[in-house]
């Protein structure tokens, strides 16, 4: 089932309250996600860790991941070039890996509801995956570029990213209709997304090497 957006969306201006990195040996973040205590960003070869608080690197792994990260409460998720590899966070060891449904295009990667959702980046869409087999459930499309993917209090959010324009959208996973955009300044993209669970985002700031940390607007928090 594809399904799409017509709605007309709030706009907000996004409110950056820090950032992070670059991070040593690493010049640039793919994937972003939360485990209810650390932020993890992708840089390409590496997984790295760190303490939102401190903004010191807790721990790195030695796993390929260039596009989006996800946290089921116990493993890792992370696209490497055409796969999804699952990732005991402890060790680094990858436990299995389902085909990505865009075969080397994905983008964004977040769990929610026992399913994985995943950005296809030029073709403009988000799949719901079951997590064992990498089988499309089913499709949202979008009328922009999808990067980061994310899902916070039943809401479905991610980011975009065309030439020097960047958003955070909050969709309808339904309709796929657009209900919030938060518009990051000109120059400032969004590769991967995650929340915190609360009120902030975590954006992967792809070539600048930095996660940016944004506050979720107060109109979708009410």
């Amino acid at each position: 089932m594809t399904v799409r957006n017509r709605t007309r969306a709030r706009s907000h201006a996004a409110e950056i309250v820090r950032e992070y990195g670059p991070f040593a040996g690493a010049d640039r973040v793919h994937g972003v996600t939360h485990d209810g205590r650390n932020v993890w960003a992708a840089t390409g070869a590496t997984l790295v860790a760190f303490d939102p608080a401190s903004g010191e690197p807790t721990r790195t792994l030695a796993c390929a991941g260039d596009a989006g990260t996800a946290f089921d409460g116990k493993y890792l998720y992370q696209i490497a070039e055409a796969r999804i590899d699952k990732i005991d966070p402890s060790t680094g060891q990858v436990l299995a890996s389902i085909p990505a449904p865009g075969q080397g295009g994905d983008s964004g990667l977040a769990w929610a509801e026992g399913s994985l959702w995943v950005g296809q980046y030029r073709e403009r869409k988000i799949h719901q995956i079951d997590p064992e087999t990498g089988k499309v459930i089913r499709t949202i499309e979008s009328n922009r570029f999808v990067t980061g993917v994310t899902w916070v209090d039943g809401e479905l959010w991610h980011g975009t990213w065309e030439g020097d324009e960047s958003e955070i959208r909050r969709i309808d996973p339904h309709s796929g209709a657009v209900l919030d955009r938060v518009e990051m300044p000109a120059g400032t993209g969004v590769s991967g997304l995650e929340s915190d669970g609360a009120g902030l985002f975590y954006c992967g700031g792809g070539p600048s090497g930095k996660v940016r940390a944004v506050r979720r607007p107060k109109a979708a928090l009410s």
